[in-house]
Parts: structure tokens; sequence; C-alpha cells
């Protein structure tokens, strides 16, 4: 703490006696040392200024959040964080809060009140005091609550949607198969552009029952059907589905499993689904000649990972934000459902899915799948544990 603090709060102290006003400082000075400790305990961030907004303490908490490795004391708020106008937040008698977000050492979202620190005797003010909470891992559970509530209310329309145009699409399927059936009936040149116009209705006919399934798909609840088998059979099995598009596009599929992968309890038919979804995400996004997806997969001895890499046009940061949103996509013709439905499938199996891209260098996707339930393991002896038995 500053000697200018302490010697403002002597100077109220002048009809005391000299020997009397030692034994408070001694005593404030212990109690300044044990006020220390206090703060540094916590997982609160604490900051004290002077009335000029230099920094007089500062606890490891927010020495921590704001990635501050060199001392400060002495020296301006606004010089040490950048980015934080001292003159727009200090407001003399008023406490004033607000939210911010940091970007190193790591991405945090804090919020800070500041408060003016009061002298008992009356009078202007000694300083100020910042405290400071981390607010990411609510902001977190915030936005993960907005997006249950989300799918909620998809749920709920959903099926409406199932009764509102489904049975009307299978309605028209039934009436354009009556009218395949008494085309056939007329001549070789009257029925050839008849038959035309019915290909392409039959076509957004399926077209749009595929966008309703996968709609009722992305957001109905379903329990995995399990079973233990081995991935690599699943993305093999994908490949060959697909292998006609892929060979249409001159795409490359390059293939480095691990051999040591294992046999993983999972619904084979969803993973399916959830290869079928990122390759056809993947060969979309190639333009051009010398296209490649290339595949890798490894195992450790705690998870699973499968990664997806292509050399297409890549993800722009303003769309890497919304890409689990439903409808949001960069397609003409596609539902933006995809991801959400490979999402969902990976969280039933208690993995996650992780996606790296940058536009013009292609796209990412690392797929992250526990190994399985886990024994206890037993640790290392720590050194300094001393046996007493």
């Amino acid at each position: 703490m500053k000697s200018g603090f302490l010697e403002k709060l002597l100077a109220r102290l002048d009809r005391i006696d000299p020997a009397e006003a030692q034994q408070l400082l001694s005593r404030l000075i212990r109690e300044k040392g044990f006020l220390e400790q206090v703060f540094e305990a916590l997982h609160e961030g604490v900051i004290v200024l002077d009335e000029d907004g230099l920094v007089t303490f500062i606890n490891g908490a927010a020495q921590r959040f704001f990635g501050i490795h060199h001392d400060i004391l002495g020296r301006s708020i606004t010089e040490s964080l950048p980015g934080l106008e001292w003159d727009d937040i200090a407001k003399p008698g008023k406490t004033v809060s607000r939210d911010i977000e940091v970007f190193y050492p790591e991405n945090r979202f804090l919020n800070f009140y500041v408060s003016p620190i009061a002298s008992a005797l009356g009078g202007e003010s000694f300083g100020w005091v910042m405290l400071v909470r981390d607010q990411t891992a609510s902001r977190a559970e915030a936005e993960s609550h907005l997006e249950s509530e989300r799918l909620n209310a998809l749920t709920l329309l959903a099926a409406g949607v199932a009764h509102e145009i489904g049975n009307p699409l299978n309605s028209l399927d039934i009436h354009l198969q009556l009218l395949a059936r008494k085309l056939r009936k007329l001549p070789p040149g009257d029925r050839k552009p008849l038959e035309e116009h019915l290909d392409t209705a039959r076509r957004e006919i399926q077209r749009l029952d595929t966008i309703l399934r996968q709609f009722l798909q992305a957001i109905r609840p379903t329990q995995p059907s399990r079973e233990r088998c081995q991935l690599h059979d699943v993305l093999h099995d994908t490949l060959r589905l697909l292998e006609p598009e892929l060979a249409s596009r001159d795409i490359r599929v390059e293939l480095d499993l691990d051999d040591s992968f294992p046999t993983l309890q999972l619904d084979p038919s969803q993973f399916q689904q959830v290869f079928f979804n990122l390759l056809r995400n993947a060969y979309q996004a190639i333009r051009g000649a010398n296209g490649i997806i290339r595949i890798s997969s490894l195992a450790s001895d705690y998870d699973c990972r499968i990664s997806i890499r292509d050399n297409g046009s890549g993800i722009s940061p303003e769309h890497m934000g919304s890409l689990f949103e439903p409808y949001r996509t960069t397609k003409s013709s596609g539902t933006g459902l995809g991801l959400l439905i490979v999402r969902r499938v990976l969280r039933e199996h208690g993995g996650e899915i992780e996606i790296e891209s940058q536009p013009d260098h292609g796209t990412t996707i690392h797929i992250h799948l526990p190994r399985g339930p886990k024994p206890v393991r037993l640790l290392e002896m720590n050194p300094e544990i001393i046996d007493i038995s």
C-alpha cells in the first residue's frame, strides 16, 4: 500500500500521542498483512487503487484473470489493462458495475464493480476497490439453457410440422403415382414431356420429405440402440454409399486409421448418419480440381478421435459462431440441420465435436468419443507424503 495512503490517515490523527499513533500504525501494518492473505485466498479478483487510479494492491486471482505477470504496483490501471479507461468507470461517490470480455491469457467473460473507499472521518475517499468475478462458466450455462429451451420449442413445433406437411406430401405422392399409371396409356410422343414434369414434381416431393425427416431427426429425442462395433467399419460403409458422388466430383479420400482403434459401444446407424453429414459437408465445400478429404483416427487410453479434413473453401469467422443453429447454412439448398444432428448424436454417446476452419484453407472436424467406463487408477506416490504409521 502506498505511503501516501497512510500519511493521509495519520494526518487526521494529529491529536493522538505519537507513541499511541506508532502503535496504531503497527497494528494497521499487521492487519494489512492479514487482509492481503485473505484477499489472496479469494477466487474473485481484488484490485485496490488510489484516488488517481494507480494500483496499490492486486491479488493473484486478478493477475490470472488479466494475464498480468509483471509488477503493476504504482502504475495506472489504464496502462496495465489497455482498453479499460479509468475515467469512464471511476465515478466519485458512485459504485459502477460493468461486464467485459478478455482474450488473454484465455477467453473469459468477467464482471467487475468499482467502489470508492470512503473515509470514516468524512471528506473525500482514499481510493477505490475493484472486485472482479469470472462469469465464463455461468455464461456458458446460460447459453446451454437457452439452447435447451430452443430445442424444446422446436420439438413442440415438430409435431405440428409432421402433421401439417407430412400428410399432404403422402397424398401428393399417391396422386402422382395414379397420374404415372394413366400416362403409360398415352402415345409415346405425348407421354414424354408430361413424364418430365411428373419426375420434377416427384423429386421436389422427395426433397421436401427429406427436409421434414431431417428436421424431425434433429430435434426428436431418441434413445441410441447401442452395440459393440468397430467405427472404422461404419466409416467404410458410409464411404461406399458416397463413392459415386465423390467420383463424380473427382475427390480423393485418404485414410490414416489407427490399427489399434478399439471397438466401441455405440449406435452404428446413428454414426453412419454422422459420417454421412460430415463427409457430404466436406465434399460440398470443395471447389475445382484436386479435392482431397483426409480421414484419420487415433486412440489413447482414455478416448478416441476421428478427424475429417478437407481442402475446401473453409468457414468464415462470422459463420463459425452459428454452425449449430437450426436453418443457419451457407448452402443454397441446405437445411442447416446436419451439424445439429451430428452434435446431438455425439453428446448422446458422451462425445463432442470440435471444428477448426479458416477461409480458403479448408476445415477440420474432430470427433471425440470416450473409450469406455474407466475403473479407478492408482496414482504415483507423492514424495512429499510421509508414512507415519
